[in-house]
């Protein structure tokens, strides 16, 4: 038996028993694995057993008592999940997304998302239409796709394994090319564009790469059962990676009150997630939102049109009427053009 066959035989045994399996019943189930003299057989199972661990198999020992003898036992509550209870509408929902994720030519973990969709399909019951959706990466250039897709498959597993990754990173912020060497963290898809964040060693700090803009990338291979790394605790995607138009993790915090009217007062909670909402008068409310990148708040409340006023700080409603001003400018003079 080779020893992909003796693993998922030993997970099924392991999974079907309803009380701990000791070393000795181990050992009769496998004969021809774990006979043999006693050191080899042993040393044969910790390898089998640290791949389990590797895995995500909860597979523990425990020593017995009066209820229980000693053995091998799994925690089932740990190894399955719950089951989701969606509604048809809700797996639709959800399949419309998985799909527009694969269509968009660079996601990763791009086979575990199609298995994910065909069980999908198979829980709903019925036959799902294929949904004509597509999740649009604004910073992926046309012929980027292959490029991309390939280094997010890369940094996926690199991801899940801790694994450090030296790269090739083109800086918005100055001309040609740096050499980083860094532990990942996390990838994380904000407004069209992937980015990395983990622990730049060139830096000394945590830094954020936008996927595309990485030119060559390598992966350590060297032990790779070994983790590199350990991502800290406390660590968040949410902390490093702007997910709003108004957030931006290098900018000071300022509290921006704004006033939603018409239907956007209904809205404001979906609009402004983490807002807190006051109600005014009929029909309208009031925001207030910690924002920390401003111009970012402004492009949003004027693309909201009149309906949304910003009514503090001062420095913001300036800043509004300046932007404001720049895009009338901006017409007139296409309209000066067109005239002449």
């Amino acid at each position: 038996m080779d020893r992909t066959e003796r693993i998922l035989d030993l997970v099924a045994l392991l999974l079907d028993a309803r009380e701990p399996i000791s070393w000795a019943e181990l050992r009769e189930h496998f004969p021809g694995d774990y006979g043999g003299s006693d050191d080899a057989a042993e040393r044969k199972f910790e390898r089998d057993k640290a791949e389990l661990v590797e895995l995500g198999f909860p597979l523990t020992y425990v020593q017995g008592d009066d209820e229980r003898r000693d053995g091998y036992i799994v925690d089932r509550d740990a190894y399955y999940l719950p089951e989701a209870d969606l509604s048809k509408e809700e797996l639709a929902v959800l399949y419309a997304a998985g799909s527009a994720a694969l269509a968009s030519g660079a996601f990763p973990g791009r086979d575990d998302l199609a298995h994910a969709l065909r069980k999908i399909g198979f829980f709903a019951g019925e036959s799902l239409p294929t949904p004509r959706v597509r999740m649009e990466l604004g910073s992926v250039h046309e012929g980027q796709e292959k490029e991309v897709s390939a280094r997010l498959e890369q940094l996926w597993d690199a991801c899940a394994a801790r694994k450090w990754v030296d790269l090739t990173y083109a800086s918005p912020k100055q001309a040609g090319t740096t050499q980083r060497r860094v532990d990942p963290y996390g990838l994380a898809l904000r407004r069209g564009a992937w980015t990395l964040v983990g622990y730049c060693h060139l830096r000394g700090s945590l830094r954020s790469f936008h996927v595309h803009r990485i030119r060559e990338l390598k992966v350590n291979t060297a032990r790779p059962r070994t983790p590199d790394f350990q991502v800290p605790a406390d660590f968040s995607l949410d902390s490093h990676v702007a997910y709003f138009p108004w957030q931006h993790r290098f900018h000071e915090q300022v509290e921006v009150v704004l006033h939603l009217s018409g239907t956007l007062a209904s809205r404001a909670a979906g609009l402004l997630p983490g807002a807190t909402l006051e109600p005014v008068e009929a029909g309208a409310v009031k925001a207030r939102l910690p924002v920390t990148f401003l111009d970012g708040l402004l492009r949003f409340c004027l693309a909201l049109g009149p309906d949304c006023r910003v009514e503090g700080p001062e420095r913001a409603q300036a800043r509004l009427r300046e932007m404001a001003s720049r895009i009338v400018a901006r017409h007139e003079d296409s309209q000066d053009k067109v005239s002449a």
